[in-house]
């Protein structure tokens, strides 16, 4: 009881004595009234005391800083965990697991066996924490500390509920030989995949070059002329060009209604007899509107031709006219005419004939013709 209290049961008794007295003089109460006023005085001021004392308003029961009892603070224990294995998604990349394993002892039923907490607690972290990493990718090592973080930082019972633990400080890496080999890795899918999307793209160019485009010349035509629709005669200068490529693409010859538009291989120059020819070379065709015999005549063309082909020399002239003719029977007659005057024979020698002596109408003279 405190001094406070004490004081206020005191005064409250002597005022009650005083008012008992002066009611039991002003009514007369008997003589065994006053022995027993005088025994419930000090217990009726003790109770008005106590309920007049500070606390014990609204129903609240007061009790003195040095009466309450303090209540004793939980202790934790804890034990280091550092650098232990946890299985990855990968094969052969375990991730290193460090933490503080925190744990409260729990109630143990009658009868029970005696435990290692702190083996308990470290075996129910390490569960918690396999069950994560098991699922995981390696490349994720610090995205997954802090999951780990949060899904450990619960305080729960172990399975034989014997403990309850927890951790803290988690820290989740990868060793740094399996993360370059990682990343290495990376890169070379990433080069992988870069070269599959080129590679289709190649191939699919190809296939609508090949199976589409180039199918047949008509198609190449078709093509450059949806490229180029602006430019018809352009277009029509490329036939020849596109027909050959087309061809050469399906590896056939050029389709007869297409040689036409073909420019013509140059002819080469005679190479007189004994004398080493020129170096072959590869032919180049024509300039766009460029004339293919660039300033030479059909004659002279067709004389190299001829002598490139073995014709002998007595045999040309009668080639060269035939030739003339068929390019005379359709409409070539400047080509005609050019052959013809190429291979035409010298002229004769321009004397006069001898006459023999039996002509007719011819008189022989002699020295003796005068008489």
């Amino acid at each position: 009881m405190s001094s406070g209290h004490k004081t206020m049961t005191a005064f409250l008794t002597v005022l009650g004595a005083l008012i008992l007295a002066i009611v039991g003089l002003l009514t007369s109460w008997p003589l065994w009234a006053w022995p027993v006023s005088t025994v419930l005085l000090p217990v009726g001021a003790l109770l008005i005391g106590r309920a007049l004392a500070p606390g014990r308003a609204n129903g609240a029961v007061y009790l003195p800083p040095e009466d309450l009892a303090p209540i004793p603070p939980v202790y934790r224990q804890e034990l280091a965990v550092v650098d232990v294995a946890l299985p990855s998604a990968a094969d052969d990349y375990d991730f290193s697991f460090s933490a503080t394993v925190k744990w409260d002892v729990l109630d143990s039923p009658v009868g029970a066996p005696h435990v290692s907490p702190g083996g308990l607690a470290v075996e129910a972290i390490m569960e918690r924490a396999r069950a994560i990493t098991g699922l995981e990718s390696p490349q994720r090592s610090a995205l997954l500390q802090h999951r780990l973080n949060g899904a450990l930082g619960i305080m729960l019972p172990d399975d034989s509920g014997r403990v309850r633990a927890m951790a803290e400080q988690v820290s989740l890496s990868l060793p740094p030989r399996d993360q370059e080999r990682l990343d290495k890795l990376a890169r070379v899918r990433k080069d992988e995949e870069v070269w599959k999307h080129e590679r289709k793209y190649e191939l699919d160019r190809r296939g609508y070059l090949g199976d589409d485009v180039l199918k047949d010349p008509g198609s190449a035509v078709v093509w450059w002329l949806a490229k180029n629709d602006d430019h018809v005669e352009k277009t029509v200068e490329h036939i020849g060009l596109l027909a050959q490529l087309a061809s050469a693409a399906n590896n056939s010859e050029v389709p007869e209604e297409f040689r036409h538009y073909l420019e013509p291989e140059p002819v080469p120059e005679p190479v007189p007899a004994g004398a080493a020819g020129p170096a072959p070379q590869a032919y180049v065709p024509a300039q766009s509107g460029a004339h293919p015999l660039n300033g030479a005549s059909p004659g002279e063309y067709l004389n190299g031709l001829l002598h490139a082909a073995g014709v002998a020399d007595g045999d040309t002239s009668d080639v060269a006219r035939r030739i003339a003719a068929v390019l005379e029977a359709n409409g070539k007659l400047d080509a005609g005419e050019s052959i013809r005057q190429r291979f035409a024979p010298p002229p004769a020698a321009s004397t006069a004939p001898d006459v023999p002596p039996s002509a007719p109408g011819r008189h022989s003279e002699g020295p003796d013709s005068d008489g």
